[in-house]
């Protein structure tokens, strides 16, 4: 696993942690809450093949929440940490922390017990987890002070900061479909092509689909279509990175036509191109092509 990238999340209890493994897992990554520091060397020698299942699962990285609740946690992740960079792996650290009086209303918020309560009151508890974490959070790549974020903020700027890190983009699936048979339950964009002249009506062109070169030809020829696909696509340009910034993980864009077997595919079919080519992940599906 030493081509994937490894993130290690930690810092206060109540800074937000979990809002954190959730974004990257929403980018992507492998996670795992609460990892033993023990078992990374043995979890990162694993192939990924016998770990993932790459066919319906892309890892973007790896990343793990590891913090005081495991008892040495520091001493033991210096040790292990450093051995396993002599090997080649190498680790992102990023660190969340709270003022005081922001964490003491988180706790009375959620009437979660800290971690440290055992012994201590709440205050002295984080003061004290506080002070452990000063060498931890010295090699911190980068520190997040989560004060002023609330969760959907929060998941925000830390999906922001996961995506900066990996190659993942956000999953999109181009779908063609007839409008007689209803529009797909999960389109996020709906285009509507019946603007474009209807192959169905030319003798020769109506039993094939739109995959068909002849029917692709014909269709693409037209002066509208050329025109629909330049705007459609620097449409696509601009909102794709917003919807990306939004922390959206899968984006599914509808394209009909009324049977769902000439226009729809060939226009569904040139959208899937354009976009591989510009390298996002993305897949095509012709719902109705066989109806």
């Amino acid at each position: 696993m030493k081509n994937l990238k490894v993130f290690i999340i930690t810092g206060l209890s109540g800074s937000g942690k979990s809002t954190a493994i959730a974004a990257f897992e929403d980018v992507g990554c492998y996670c795992v809450d609460n990892m033993p520091v023990m078992l990374l060397p043995e979890f990162l020698e694993l192939p990924v093949e016998s770990t993932f299942d790459t066919s319906v699962f892309d890892a973007a990285g790896l990343a793990f929440v590891m913090d005081l609740r495991e008892k040495g946690f520091i001493n033991k992740y210096l040790l292990i940490s450093e051995s396993l960079k002599k090997k080649g792996y190498e680790f992102k650290i990023l660190f969340l922390e709270a003022e005081e009086e922001t964490l003491v209303k988180r706790y009375s918020q959620t009437r979660r017990q800290h971690p440290f309560s055992r012994n201590l009151g709440l205050v002295d508890s984080i003061r004290a987890e506080k002070k452990q974490l000063q060498i931890f959070k010295k090699k911190a790549d980068i520190i997040l002070n989560t004060s002023n974020y609330n969760v959907h903020d929060l998941k925000s700027i830390i999906f922001d900061i996961a995506q900066k890190n990996t190659s993942i983009f956000m999953k999109v699936m181009v779908v063609s479909f007839g409008f007689k048979y209803g529009t797909p339950k999960d389109a996020d964009l709906i285009i509507d092509v019946r603007f474009i002249t209807n192959p169905y009506f030319i003798t020769e062109l109506k039993n094939l689909s739109g995959e068909d070169n002849a029917v692709k030809n014909f269709i693409m020829s037209k002066n509208e279509t050329s025109i629909f696909l330049q705007k459609y696509l620097n449409l696509l340009d601009f909102l794709i990175p917003l919807y990306e910034k939004e922390g959206k993980s899968y984006l599914t864009i509808a394209v009909g036509c009324t049977g769902g077997r000439h226009r729809s595919v060939t226009i569904a079919q040139a959208v899937f191109q354009y976009m591989k080519e510009t390298k996002q992940k993305v897949d095509v599906l012709h719902r109705d092509i066989n109806r």
